[in-house]
């Protein structure tokens, strides 16, 4: 539908957050989430909790398990300290990652 959902900053929301469609957080979120959309978590964006999506790209900071059936970017500007589990990876330098990472053939091919 083209629609985005946006946490803007200087929001905090507490609680699981399940959508269809993408979804771009600024401010913070402590909870879960699961999109079957794409995740922008802007500079100024922070998630504790897990997450579920299909594409996510990583700018601010996350702390906890991300699961991406598609394309993960970590941006040069991130912070992610958890466990990642992806089809494809992709990190700028500068980005910090602290924990695991695993790559999913079977993630790939429910992408496509």
């Amino acid at each position: 539908s083209g629609a985005v959902n946006t946490i803007a900053t200087n929001t905090t929301v507490t609680g699981d957050i399940k959508t269809e469609t993408d979804l771009r957080i600024d401010g913070i979120l402590k909870g879960n989430l699961q999109t079957n959309g794409r995740l922008i978590i802007g500079k100024t964006g922070s998630i504790e909790g897990e997450i579920l999506c299909r594409t996510a790209e990583i700018e601010g900071k996350l702390n906890g398990k991300i699961s991406v059936s598609d394309l993960l970017t970590l941006k040069s500007t991130s912070v992610l300290t958890g466990e990642i589990t992806t089809g494809k990876l992709m990190i700028e330098p500068g980005a910090n990652f602290t924990g695991n990472c695993k790559m999913d053939e079977q993630l790939k091919a429910k992408s496509k």
